[in-house]
């Protein structure tokens, strides 16, 4: 296929050597454009993880890094991990291990803890934390959001990213404020599977041509994902591997430059400081 001359970045998606499609999703995304990834840790509990105290998520973060030196392998630029605990834990610990909110929290807390060291020996470029995106009771929805200004406190500490699951919307500007309040400038706090428009953080866009039609005039930073899940048992679930590039494709020939060099430039180095240029020129 014909270079897309630009790197194409997925902010966020998963890989699963084990279960999944694995390495051939790299070279899949390679082959129809793609040069770097941000691989995201899947759920815990996906991986067969029943923790207990912070360092049991050493083996999903660890499994991850491992991933992501194989991934960088394959790809014309780099991929980079961000780690973090899924605010879904919660209700898993709370529903189904009988924890109390509050101890729940301080479990998810100690794994934020241990995927902050693997950022700050830069093994890893950014945290990832949240809210549960259904509806759950007052104390869960209370505990979730001191977990989700925990990771904030560490983002703060060592001046990294964070990206955030949480309810679908399209402001999210106190969540922003909390982080600012605790050292991350609202640039750095990434909402991943966003809608085109953002009040607060920056969208990380689902590569939908509506989604990303709405970000591309909008002239506010963004970035593009396909939230892939590399899960067999639901191939249909998200976007699939080659959609960024393709959808970088369908911007170009539609005229949105401006917008594609944001997502896959500008908006990279400003909120992550990596620079996909010198990355896939010196690895290409």
């Amino acid at each position: 296929m014909e270079s897309l001359e630009t790197p194409v970045v997925d902010n966020h998606l998963h890989i699963d050597p084990e279960q999944g499609r694995g390495f051939d999703a790299v070279r899949d995304f390679t082959r129809a454009g793609g040069t770097h990834l941000l691989i995201v840790n899947k759920p815990s509990w996906h991986l067969g993880v029943t923790p207990t105290c912070g360092s049991d998520f050493d083996a999903v973060f660890e499994k991850t890094v491992d991933i992501v030196e194989t991934a960088s392998e394959i790809l014309p630029g780099q991929a980079w991990p961000v780690l973090g605990v899924h605010p879904g834990l919660i209700s898993r610990l709370v529903d189904e291990r009988s924890y109390n909110p509050e101890t729940a929290a301080e479990l998810m807390c100690a794994g934020l803890d241990r995927a902050a060291s693997y950022v700050r020996d830069d093994t890893a470029l950014a945290l990832k934390s949240g809210r549960p995106h259904y509806d759950v009771s007052e104390t869960v929805w209370a505990a979730s959001n001191r977990v989700m200004q925990h990771a904030f406190s560490l983002g703060g500490e060592l001046n990294c990213a964070v990206q955030l699951h949480t309810e679908a919307t399209n402001d999210l500007t106190d969540v922003a404020t909390w982080a600012e309040d605790r050292g991350v400038p609202k640039h750095q706090v990434v909402k991943h599977y966003a809608g085109g428009t953002l009040s607060g953080p920056t969208p990380s866009v689902m590569s939908e041509k509506d989604r990303l039609e709405t970000a591309a005039v909008v002239d506010d930073p963004f970035l593009m994902e396909t939230d892939f899940i590399d899960d067999p048992d639901r191939p249909g679930a998200v976007l699939g591997p080659k959609t960024v590039p393709r959808r970088v494709r369908w911007l170009q020939e539609n005229g949105y430059e401006t917008a594609i060099k944001q997502a896959h430039i500008e908006a990279p180095k400003m909120i992550y400081s990596i620079d996909t240029k010198s990355t896939l020129a010196s690895d290409s």
